[in-house]
């Protein structure tokens, strides 16, 4: 009997998930994960990874297989299994970032006798590079990509395989999980998911934006692990608003796969010599700006592990527009912190605000005052993550330095003049 490799990289499921289907079918099966030793993972994605391989490897179990885990490089891990067993073929997620696309195609070469099938439609409801306008490689704009994103048949979805039969092998050892914190895994995502499609995503659109109220799924960081499939969500949802957001979604990956140096280089570049202040940067890292909702959204970031998309957005602008300082600064400390951190939404939504990339408006500047009132507006939000300020009301809570607070810091810039720096270094 023929055996396949079929390696999970960031598509840790056993539903929908066309890798693990095809390499089902070929025989026996080895599930593999290598734990890459060049990659450091910050220890809240680290507890959620681990959590998600345990739940990957529950799951391949009760089909009569489990997860083969090794460490170090993984084209020579693969090609070492590959080898082991006698592999005909090995699958694999394709997917978009500069590092990916060189381990794809390094895992090519050194593989021998394998076959390497790479599957493009794992992570993404449409595959990377299937829209393009005529004469490009990628759309640069979302509403033309997303007209004809809507055009397109999706694939069906797949069930899990009824049987995972493994070769003879050595298992390994599974990384620990540590601490607590947002549960990691398909079966977590899987019963986020029902609970969402079951009544929330109905006040989608009404509700997504306001900052004190669970209004969003908060499916993003099983999405970025792959522990829930985007097409299956878009299936069960059927929520117009939030299936635009994984359109979104998909039209990022579309992005960084064409454009792999778009991850750490101005995808279109304005002539910014951005500011450089330690001073100013240490203080929106930590929420000390003096501005609440920026500060808000930053502890948030801290203490959580993910941040409302909304505070997402207010407080990149904050840093690109209002301090002038690089957008590539802010992406990396959000990659520190978040469970999500996916290097296509991060870095391509961080050059969006910034106005480095796919924005048709660079220049605009988000005032952080007006969102608050508009997003925030009992202040709910920034009484929940800034203590400081927990006895004021609105709107006075979004305007603390009227009143003097004790304990919290002034604001470090001035808004207006800031706004008009910013506008005139871009000019």
């Amino acid at each position: 009997m023929s055996a396949a490799v079929a390696v999970f990289t960031r598509d840790l499921r056993v539903h929908d998930n066309p890798m693990l289907a095809a390499a089902a079918r070929a025989g026996k099966v080895v599930p593999l994960f290598v734990v890459d030793e060049k990659i450091s993972v910050p220890d809240g994605r680290a507890r959620f990874l681990a959590e998600s391989l345990a739940d990957l490897d529950r799951s391949l179990r009760e089909r009569g297989g489990a997860l083969v885990v090794r460490s170090g490089d993984p084209v020579d891990q693969i090609r070492r299994v590959a080898e082991e067993v006698g592999a005909e073929r090995v699958h694999i997620a394709a997917d978009v970032s500069g590092y990916a696309q060189a381990r794809e195609s390094a895992l090519r070469s050194a593989l021998g006798r394998a076959v390497l099938h790479s599957h493009d439609d794992v992570h993404t409801i449409v595959p990377p590079g299937f829209l393009a306008p005529q004469g490009k490689d990628h759309f640069s704009v979302f509403t033309p990509y997303y007209r004809r994103w809507r055009e397109v048949p999706w694939r069906r979805s797949l069930a899990p395989p009824e049987a995972i039969r493994l070769p003879a092998i050595d298992a390994g050892d599974l990384p620990q999980a540590s601490g607590g914190g947002f549960p990691g895994g398909e079966t977590a995502g899987r019963r986020r998911l029902g609970d969402w499609v079951a009544g929330p995503v109905r006040d989608y659109a009404r509700r997504h934006d306001l900052l004190a109220e669970e209004g969003t799924s908060r499916l993003s960081a099983y999405l970025h692990f792959g522990c829930v499939s985007a097409l299956e969500a878009a299936r069960r949802a059927g929520d117009e608003a939030f299936v635009r957001q994984l359109a979104w979604r998909d039209f990022h990956h579309q992005v960084l796969a064409a454009r792999p140096d778009a991850a750490y280089r101005d995808y279109r570049g304005r002539g910014d010599r951005w500011r450089d202040d330690e001073e100013a940067l240490d203080a929106w890292r930590a929420g000390r700006t003096g501005i609440p909702i920026v500060d808000a959204g930053m502890r948030q970031l801290l203490a959580e592990g993910w941040m409302h998309n909304r505070a997402r957005m207010i407080t990149a602008s904050f840093l690109t527009k209002t301090l002038y300082l690089d957008w590539r600064t802010g992406a990396r400390h959000f990659l520190d912190h978040l469970l999500d951190a996916d290097i296509a939404n991060n870095n391509l939504n961080w050059q969006w605000v910034a106005g480095t990339g796919t924005d048709t408006r660079p220049n605009r500047v988000l005032n952080p005052l007006r969102q608050a009132e508009r997003f925030d507006p009992d202040g709910d939000y920034v009484r929940r993550y800034v203590p400081e300020l927990a006895g004021l009301a609105a709107p006075g809570i979004h305007r603390p330095w009227r009143s003097r607070t004790p304990g919290y810091p002034a604001p470090i810039v001035d808004l207006e003049e800031a706004r008009r720096r910013f506008l005139t270094a871009r000019r």
